[in-house]
Order: structure tokens, then sequence, then C-alpha cells
């Protein structure tokens, strides 16, 4: 997800959608054992149409499912920020996942407050505000709950402060066997080289990162994503648009795949578009083609 665009003020305002018990997860081991990498749809891709309530959160699983062949979500927490916690809500949010064959793959998190505040109280604040977050996920069956590392300060001071609070939350998430991944998203967080001192730093087996093909602004996007894959378990295709031969026209994906294969990486790829002349169902299907064309001729490996 793209942090300049209106998006901080819409979670301000807030928005309701989600939940359930625990979803299948049948189509994220099948997929991954055979293929070299699978493919997610990002829940951001559809914001404009949740915002207008032209679908609903619990309609996500069927949209995916039906409209795109797509068999893995990644849930946006602020579609049902009030939900976290509401049985009956998550339990729907199962049933509608199991009810079309979709996994549920991780919730992205914001406006819980920033991990690596550098007032102690805040920074704890930040940390439990994350707790319902983790168990919602156990809830849904999910891997992951995906985290900002938003901090201040110096470069070393932000990364002690972020990586503290991301070990909290790690040493809470790990009993419940839930990962806790930062996204590059802003600030320090889009600087490739910062966000892979934190994980150092961090060393817990439940902390990891989300790249993110375009949030990387004034740091090359290309040696973003290399510095950051060793620390992956989950990535994000964004898109913005595409040329007349199916190519996104800001990333090139072939390099990009390349690196997130070179890596070693072949579990979920989330398609995340951000465009704005294809509309938001043009822009999911003309990743979905992209990455299907690299998923069956993957680019080649580096020499």
């Amino acid at each position: 997800m793209d942090p300049r665009v209106n998006r901080r003020e819409f979670l301000i305002g807030g928005v309701t959608a989600a939940a359930g018990l625990v979803a299948s997860r049948l189509p994220a081991t099948a997929a991954v054992a055979t293929s070299p990498f699978t493919i997610s749809l990002a829940q951001w891709s559809l914001h404009r149409a949740l915002q207008a309530r032209e679908i609903d959160n619990l309609d996500f699983a069927r949209v995916a499912r039906e409209e795109f062949r797509i068999e893995a979500i990644e849930y946006v927490n602020a579609f049902f920020k009030d939900k976290a916690r509401d049985a009956a809500y998550l339990a729907e949010m199962n049933r509608r996942a199991r009810d079309h064959g979709v996994y549920q793959h991780l919730i992205m998190c914001d406006g819980e407050g920033n991990l690596g505040d550098p007032d102690p109280a805040k920074r704890t604040q930040a940390v439990e505000n994350h707790y319902r977050w983790v168990e919602a996920a156990k809830t849904l069956g999910c891997a992951h709950i995906r985290v900002n590392a938003a901090s201040s300060g110096s470069f070393e001071e932000q990364q002690r402060l972020a990586a503290d609070g991301l070990r909290r939350l790690c040493e809470f998430a790990d009993p419940h066997g839930i990962n806790v991944i930062v996204e590059n998203h802003g600030n320090l967080s889009s600087n490739g080289q910062w966000l892979a001192g934190v994980m150092k730093m961090v060393a817990h087996p439940r902390v990891g990162t989300l790249p993110d093909f375009g949030n990387f602004y004034d740091y090359d996007r290309y040696q973003g994503v290399t510095d950051l894959m060793p620390f992956a378990k989950a990535v994000s295709a964004k898109s913005h648009d595409f040329d007349a031969a199916g190519n996104e026209t800001r990333t090139d994906y072939a390099r990009m795949m390349r690196i997130v294969l070179d890596a070693g990486y072949h579990s979920w790829v989330g398609i995340e578009y951000e465009g704005d002349r294809l509309s938001e169902r043009e822009g999911i299907a003309a990743t979905h083609r992209l990455l299907e064309r690299l998923r069956t001729a993957p680019p080649a490996a580096k020499e």
C-alpha cells in the first residue's frame, strides 16, 4: 500500500467490515508445492470499491475467487476495525472463505500506534494494540500480521526503538503461531538497509519483512527488495499501470521476480493495484496476467 495516498485520512475516519473461525489452508500448501510462486490478492486493491460500499469486507473472499480465480487473500484491518474480537463476525469470515475455497493469508494492520515510538508508554500501548490482531489472525487461520515500524529520532535510534517494539510483539505472537512482518511503508522503513538492520536487531523467528515493489521512493526499489528478501515471509507486487504488452510501467516485474526467486522465495506474492487509469478490477486482472506469465515462464536466473 502506498502510505502517501489518502489512506491515512481513510484510516482516521474508519470503516467497518470483516472476521470468522479457522478457514481451510488446503489451497496454501498444494499450490506452493507445485509453482515457482503463488498469487494472492491484497484487499487494498479494492479500497475504492470498499470505501464506496460497492462491496463489503465479507464479500472479499467471493470476489477474489469468483472474479479473479485467486485462492488466497490479504485483509486490511481498517475494513473491519471494530470486529477483531467479534467472534460471530470472524466466524462468518471463515465460513465465507471456506465456502469459496480461499485461504486467509494475512492481516495488514494500520492505525494502532507506532511500534517504535520514543515514548516508552506509547510504544507499549502500540504493542498491546496489536494483540487483538494477532488473536484475530489466529482465528482466521492466517500466517501473519503486517505491521509498520514507525519511529522518530536518528537512524540508529529508530532502529533500536522499532526493534524493541517488534521483538515484544513477536514474543506475544509466538505462542499463537503468528508471524509479525514489516512492510517498507514510508519514512525510514522505505530504506532497505535500515529495515534489514531492524530485522537483524530483532533476531526473532517470528519477525520478517513484506517487501513492497513500489514503496521505496528515494531508495532504489530493486536494491530495496534485494535487501529485504532474506527476511521475507510475504511479498507485495505493487502495480500502477501497464503498457500495450502488458508490462508494468514503473517496475520491471521480470527483474523484480528474479530477485524474489533468487532469494529462494516460492510462496505468496500479493497483487496490490493502486493505479488510476484502469479501474480497480481491470488493474487487478492486468497484474494477475503479468504474474501468471512470469509464473509460467519464470525469468532466467542471474548468472
